[in-house]
């Protein structure tokens, strides 16, 4: 099972022997990451500089700083990452703000012997190496669920940042589960940008010239902001599938305990930055490991919310994040 929190040195030094760590130890790893602008990602970086920091003190690496560009811009970004080059990082970890146009730079560094791992936002460029939450399933999740809540209706979809892989393939899943129940038809789309703040502004600007809203599919970090801007609209509160914020999860409990309202919570935990670490030591270190890897998106329902709840910090994120144990498991099951 993965750990909520990162595993001692005793349980590391379980995991891989003495020897495995000192092929590492003078490797420096870094991270690219695209965007910081909500509280998933910044759950991100600290789940990051957590569970890096520690493997630093421990000799399993030598360096692993984090790098936010200031604007979520494919150009910065790429110009990132051939900076790392010149600085020689042994391996580049990147959030990507494009799948596909950072592939020139990505490959860059593999000519140059770096190995490059993305997650989340990941890249297309062959020699990286992928690690994602089948998000076009968790999107399709969303309309199944509400398919055994209801026998149809009108849908408000909140996508995430646009031109990113992630927002793509959630929005595709969403559109491939109302295609398959017939009675749902999405009646409007606005970007909430995985932020409670702008989904609110944008659900507000819309909600004048949409007709009754049954359901509210999302990306994460938007579903409170949706719930509070239905309500200063006066109008019903629909079923709204959450992501895993803290204020998502706690709105949910309080109108879980007012009047039983029931949704579910899909989403990535940021901690896969942490998978994305170890499995860039791993392959530094020699290991096998797939080209490709899947990881379980993160689900909170009725029966497991107040668990979820309490073990999420106010402001924070429901998060999981990866000891090398959990990692060389994932990789084992991949």
């Amino acid at each position: 099972m993965l750990k909520k929190t990162l595993m001692g040195a005793t349980v590391l030094a379980g995991a891989l022997s003495a020897a495995a760590f000192a092929d590492t130890s003078d490797k420096r790893i870094a991270l690219s990451n695209n965007y910081a602008g909500n509280s998933w990602r910044q759950a991100m970086l600290a789940s990051w500089d957590k569970v890096t920091s520690a493997a630093v003190a421990d000799g399993v690496v030598a360096e692993a700083p984090a790098f936010t560009t200031a604007e979520n811009q494919v150009t910065e970004q790429a110009a990132q990452i051939q900076n790392m080059i010149l600085e020689g990082y042994d391996a580049i970890v990147i959030n990507a703000a494009s799948p596909d146009a950072l592939n020139g730079a990505v490959k860059q560094a593999c000519d140059a012997g770096i190995v490059v791992v993305s997650f989340d936002g990941i890249v297309t460029e062959p020699c990286a190496y992928r690690i994602a939450v089948d998000f076009k399933a968790m999107g399709k999740l969303e309309v199944d669920y509400l398919a055994t809540r209801m026998d149809g209706g009108n849908l408000l979809e909140i996508r995430g940042l646009a031109g990113v892989f992630v927002d793509d393939e959630i929005s595709a899943g969403i559109h491939e589960g109302v295609a398959e129940h017939s009675g749902f038809k999405i009646v409007g789309s606005v970007h909430g940008d995985w932020a409670q703040d702008v989904a609110q502004k944008a659900v507000a600007g819309i909600l004048p010239s949409l007709p009754e809203v049954a359901g509210v599919v999302t990306q994460g970090g938007d579903g409170y902001g949706a719930a509070q801007a239905f309500a200063a609209a006066g109008r019903p509160t629909p079923l709204i599938v959450m992501g895993n914020r803290y204020d998502e999860l706690q709105w949910w409990k309080e109108q879980k305990d007012a009047n039983g309202y029931e949704t579910i919570s899909v989403s990535i935990a940021p901690g896969v930055s942490t998978l994305a670490f170890w499995v860039a030591q791993m392959v530094l270190d020699g290991k096998d490991v797939p080209q490709d890897l899947t990881v379980p998106f993160l689900k909170i329902t009725q029966d497991t919310l107040e668990e979820s709840l309490a073990g999420t910090q106010p402001g924070g994120v429901a998060n999981v994040e990866y000891s090398l144990e959990d990692a060389m498991a994932v990789v084992s099951g991949n």
